[in-house]
């Protein structure tokens, strides 16, 4: 009996995955949605009765890993490369002959692939079974999500056929424009919010830390690479490696095509422009490759990117629409913004209704008026805007100028602009519950104490019950404030809980940072809590003590001191103390070590021994600043390998370059390393 239940489990196990191959690769079903259901409700009562029998690779085991606090880092075996874009026709003609001067002729051919709107992955299979899922994070180091990539039934938990002994797959990661539209209803009836477009719907669906929810988002992949491969020669061309995914089970667009010519590129790209909104997932351009592998090997790759592909950006959508009405939205600062109500309009592969006008100068610049047909512009991620009205169709019509409002909607308080000041503000503090919404939220964020599950949604049930007025309030939640409300069970409410918990022994930076001082971002937060390491320390510095610390200017020093002795903020910090949240980072046991202070780096490339992250808070624990750009500022580059257009401008501007070995004698010797 038992060889016999084994042998319906397995059989089950593969007739499933046979369909899902058909459903997802193929894209012909031989049996219907119900008929699918049944096999997999008897497989899952025949693994119920066996549990012995219980393999991570059945279908019935995509779901079931437990909510994870955290990714962990993962190290590529080979680097994502970016690609450079082409804008245009004319630059992707200037890349076509690129290629023809770099194999002295004309490539043998080349092959066009849709550029998927979603999230870069990596999927490694060792004997054909997944074994990692990874972001493709800086290019070199991404995020372990495999609990969540197993949950995306269009990813083979087994591949078909022979498939090598280990194989690490590239693919885009995106969520079906009709997946995306039941989504936003569920949220939306939830009372949930709504999510901006399918590509932040798809990446936030992939990086949640309970894989049930990935699981319930309808997500999907196009693979379009082989990274690493070892037990077998690749395919010659890129083209017949798209059909050896496919044949192993993997999805496989099947927009991609193999062209001759440049003429067949231009071709394929006019389609493809045509023909970007025809599909159930967002495009924003085409990706093209020199499909013979040896050619690829031929030209080989710039600092950043290869040689033998390119990325073909659709340029930006514009539409014309109604502005139906004109409404202000405030923001965690107070400052007033006005925004567009639109006639839904489809633009940019999203159906937009509301749109920014930045200020009321810009407004007026414009002349934008509440009731006129205006042109709005999207292009990818892009928030829509209203780049003016069509004056054409505001003939004979009387349409007033917009002004700002002289009191808040929101509180009633009087709403002004000072004086050299673009942006008005509402001076209603955080009486105002809208400042006071975006506040909460910005200190919950990932750039903030990072609380996972307090959205917005969350955010404003908590105010409506009025359970919290202030980020101190969020430290003293407990079970019974959330178990009353609709949807909140134990699971859920323990979720958020542990992560409050958690977010109680944040560094003091981070902290400072999500208190939205003026002025004060995570830069300048760690720079402070360098020289003051606690936030009594940081409240009693004197103008003196603050202006001494590098990259503190006078603006910075008085935000800090006007914090700092308003009586609302000492209130606050009290209250956080009584909540237990952590206000003292360890004091340096030998003083602060301040051998970088006023040396400005910029990390560049790959290090061996440093991941980018460790290098940066390497050099600021010495006082060193790391910014992002070169300038003629900058002290040294730190370049790794791998260097790009950063390392081309530092030796255009004469600013030293500094490999990882004279970076590690820079963090020992301190700025006179750099004199040497």
């Amino acid at each position: 009996m038992a060889k016999t239940v084994k042998a319906e489990i397995e059989g089950l196990r593969a007739e499933l995955r046979r369909h899902l191959h058909l459903y997802h690769v193929l894209d012909s079903p031989e049996i219907s949605d119900v008929e699918y259901d049944e096999l997999y409700r008897r497989l899952e009562k025949l693994e119920a009765d066996r549990p012995d029998l219980i393999t991570t690779d059945s279908p019935t085991q995509r779901v079931g890993d437990t909510p994870s606090s955290a990714f962990e880092p993962v190290t590529h075996r080979q680097p994502l490369f970016s690609l450079d874009n082409a804008d245009s026709l004319e630059a992707l003609e200037a890349w076509e002959r690129r290629v023809v001067r770099g194999l002295e002729g004309e490539a043998s051919g080349y092959m066009c692939e849709l550029k998927i709107d979603g999230l870069a992955v990596s999927l490694t299979y060792e004997g054909g079974q997944l074994v990692l899922g990874a972001t493709r994070g800086s290019g070199t180091v991404g995020e372990d999500i495999t609990h969540n990539v197993r949950t995306i039934e269009a990813i083979p938990l087994v591949l078909l056929g022979k498939p090598p002994s280990l194989m690490e797959v590239r693919g885009e990661i995106y969520m079906p424009l009709t997946a995306f539209e039941e989504l936003n209803k569920r949220q939306t009836e939830s009372g949930g919010q709504s999510f901006v477009n399918p590509r932040n719907a798809a990446a936030g669906s992939v990086r949640q830390k309970d894989p049930a929810i990935t699981a319930t988002r309808r997500l999907a992949i196009w693979c379009y690479q082989v990274g690493h491969l070892e037990g077998g020669p690749p395919p010659p061309s890129q083209s017949e490696t798209l059909d050896w995914l496919q044949e192993l089970g993997l999805p496989v667009n099947p927009a991609s095509e193999r062209v001759d010519s440049r003429d067949g590129l231009e071709e394929y790209v006019q389609r493809a422009l045509k023909d970007r909104h025809k599909h159930n997932y967002q495009t924003d351009g085409v990706v093209v490759k020199v499909d013979a592998l040896a050619e690829q090997d031929v030209l080989g790759f710039t600092a950043r990117s290869p040689r033998w592909a390119v990325a073909f950006k659709f340029p930006a959508e514009e539409r014309t629409t109604l502005l139906k009405e004109i409404r202000i939205n405030i923001g965690r600062t107070g400052a007033a913004t006005p925004f567009a109500v639109l006639e839904p309009v489809f633009v940019g592969g999203a159906t937009v209704t509301l749109a920014t006008l930045h200020n009321e100068g810009e407004l007026h610049r414009k002349d934008i008026r509440p009731g006129d047909v205006v042109t709005v512009r999207r292009a990818g991620d892009v928030i829509p805007e209203v780049v003016g009205p069509v004056l054409s169709a505001r003939q004979g019509k009387k349409l007033r100028k917009w002004h700002m409002p002289k009191k808040c909607p929101f509180c009633g308080n009087p709403i002004v602009t000072e004086e050299g000041e673009a942006r008005a503000k509402c001076t209603g503090g955080f009486e105002c519950p809208s400042r006071l919404r975006e506040y909460l939220f910005h200190f919950a964020s990932r750039g903030g104490m990072d609380i996972e599950g307090l959205g917005y949604q969350t955010v404003d049930l908590l105010m409506k019950n009025d359970i919290i007025a202030d980020p101190a309030d969020i430290f003293t939640l407990g079970s019974e404030d959330l178990l009353t409300f609709e949807g909140w069970g134990e699971v859920s409410v323990n979720n958020l809980l542990a992560e409050i918990e958690l977010a109680k022994d944040r560094p003091v930076a981070r902290l400072l940072t999500a208190l939205g001082l003026p002025l004060v971002g995570p830069t300048v937060a760690k720079s402070l809590t360098r020289r003051f390491w606690s936030i009594d320390l940081l409240m009693a510095a004197s103008a003196q003590d603050l202006a001494a610390i590098d990259g503190i200017g006078p603006e910075i020093v008085s935000a800090v001191q006007a914090w700092a002795s308003d009586p609302e903020t000492i209130a606050l910090v009290e209250k956080l103390r009584a909540a237990g949240v952590r206000l003292e980072d360890p004091e340096p046991e030998s003083g602060i070590d301040e051998s970088l202070a006023g040396v400005t780096l910029v990390i560049t490339g790959t290090l061996e021994r440093f991941s980018r992250e460790k290098a940066k808070a390497a050099a600021e624990n010495k006082g060193a600043r790391v910014t992002g750009s070169v300038s003629k500022k900058t002290t040294a580059l730190v370049a790794g390998a791998n260097a790009g257009t950063k390392l081309a401008k530092a030796t255009d501007l004469g600013v030293p370059v500094l490999d990882e070995a004279g970076f590690e004698t820079l963090l020992a010797q301190g700025a006179e390393a750099l004199t040497e």
